[in-house]
């Protein structure tokens, strides 16, 4: 028996490759846009109920608004810092934006106004679509990695040329 311990799959070469792609895909400036973006969107989302003044009314809704609002700008930060490690959770972001739109007829106790329904279709049709882009920021890396790389003086490769 070796004395030497063995090394965590954290540590194997292939998972830090994808860390460093998954980092490089998110430093691009459109992926910061996306970060900042859909923080803002969960900012708002949680501050929602009193901005729109619909906190008296229904106290599920602004309880719900909240909470989904908070846990969309956390997962924004999480995107920001380290998508190495969080791009795994970017498909929770576009299922918050659509329990949003949903949420003022789903909840129970909640008392669906035209104000209440403006903000949370609007609100979580934006987190949707910042959602599914942060989805793709991780999907493109992916793509351009499987790419083949370009050479200086070589005719692009056509699909079935491979």
């Amino acid at each position: 028996m070796s004395a030497r311990p063995m090394p965590g799959i954290e540590e194997h070469p292939d998972i830090a490759a994808l860390r460093a792609r998954y980092d490089r895909a998110a430093e691009t400036t459109s992926a910061h846009m996306l970060d900042g973006l859909t923080f803002l969107s969960g900012l708002y989302l949680a501050i929602s109920p009193w901005v729109v003044n619909f906190h008296g009314r229904t106290s599920t809704l602004t309880v719900n608004n909240l909470i989904t609002g908070i846990a969309v700008t956390l997962l924004a930060l999480l995107f920001a810092s380290a998508y190495g490690r969080t791009h795994g959770l970017a498909w929770v972001v576009p299922l918050i934006g659509l329990w949003t739109i949903v949420a003022p007829w789903v909840i129970s106790g909640s008392r669906a106004t035209t104000s209440t329904i403006i903000n949370n279709v609007l609100t979580g049709a934006l987190i949707t679509l910042f959602g599914l882009g942060a989805v793709a920021i991780g999907m493109m890396s992916h793509r351009r990695h499987q790419e083949m790389p370009m050479q200086p003086g070589r005719p692009t490769p056509r699909r079935g040329m491979m």
